[in-house]
């Protein structure tokens, strides 16, 4: 069987005027904060900490520390199985663009930053929990994420993902609070000190049958590592102000929504284990809805399963066996 999926990429630009649209799921970060009273403040806010962040780390002929702004663009990705005009939407991401105020230049960041997707969901939400109810041990499903891992890369490898975009996505995520993560002396100008993992985590596994790579780096005026998600080469396939805007706009959002690890008031050290009860940190100004984050979740894999898992159940298991 040689099934040719389609997609379609819409893009929306993310400001303090964003309204979410029907189809994105409303954990995701950038929903999360475009909704009930505070939304538009909570936009501008947070809009104007990746600004600031961008123009710390870019500091170089930048005196005033006013030079850069960053433009986002929510790409969202709609997936046909059957060639009928029917969509799921498959995944979300970010798209950052740098803009040189004192030349005017608008140069092109980095897709990827924020991932969004309702088959993780399902994956994490659904079947998981599933499988492992009333279990006396915790186990894996098998096959698990494969199916996910290779509809993201058969999207990444289609002509549809190469016309729109240069290179390929980096993911931007926050650091595991069950591992322990050691820093060695490798230190990048802008990514800042590596870190090791002391264990792989279930995370990283899901997204190596994405075809990703993860390194570990705390970048200057951060206090924790970020875990980042790529093909390629990390260090010397992104420009400095490529790497910069993405820091700089998901180490805002972690501040946000994770700022026991994020907005901490101690910097990690050499041998950093992260705390979601760490109550030595700073809260933003900013309102975010955790608890109805987590709620959502399981709501979102549910839509999934009865969506796109069901009802192309028998397409989508003999694609996925004879896609390598």
């Amino acid at each position: 069987m040689n099934k040719e999926f389609t997609f379609t990429i819409k893009s929306l630009r993310l400001d303090e005027n964003y309204h979410p649209s029907n189809s994105t799921r409303i954990t995701t970060n950038f929903a999360n904060l475009a909704r009930g009273e505070s939304r538009q403040a909570n936009l501008r806010n947070a809009l104007q900490m990746i600004d600031n962040s961008f123009n710390a780390l870019a500091h170089w002929d930048n005196p005033e520390g006013d030079r850069y702004s960053v433009e986002l663009e929510i790409v969202s990705v709609d997936m046909d199985i059957e060639g009928s005009g029917e969509t799921f939407p498959s995944i979300e991401v970010l798209k950052t663009y740098v803009l040189d105020n004192k030349t005017g230049e608008r140069i092109e960041g980095i897709v990827g930053n924020n991932f969004s997707s309702y088959v993780r969901d399902y994956d994490f939400s659904v079947l998981l929990l599933d499988h492992n109810k009333d279990q006396p041990q915790f186990s894996i499903p098998d096959n698990f994420g494969e199916l996910h891992g290779k509809l993201f890369k058969y999207f990444v490898n289609s002509e549809t993902y190469k016309s729109n975009f240069k290179k390929p996505p980096v993911i931007c995520l926050s650091v595991s609070d069950n591992k322990t993560y050691h820093k060695t002396e490798n230190q990048h100008p802008v990514l800042g000190f590596e870190y090791l993992p002391n264990e792989s985590s279930l995370t990283e596994q899901y997204f190596k049958k994405m075809g990703l790579q993860v390194r570990y780096f705390m970048p200057p005026n951060s206090v924790a590592p970020f875990a980042f998600y790529f093909f390629g080469d990390l260090l010397n396939d992104y420009s400095n102000l490529e790497l910069i805007s993405t820091i700089s706009t998901m180490g805002t959002f972690q501040r946000i929504y994770r700022p026991e690890i994020y907005n901490a008031n101690a910097v990690a050290g050499a041998c950093y284990k992260p705390n979601l009860k760490n109550l030595d940190h700073s809260i933003t100004q900013i309102v975010y809805d955790r608890e109805e984050r987590s709620r959502l979740a399981k709501e979102q894999g549910k839509f999934a399963e009865e969506n796109f898992i069901k009802p192309y159940q028998t397409i989508l298991e003999q694609w996925s066996a004879n896609y390598a």
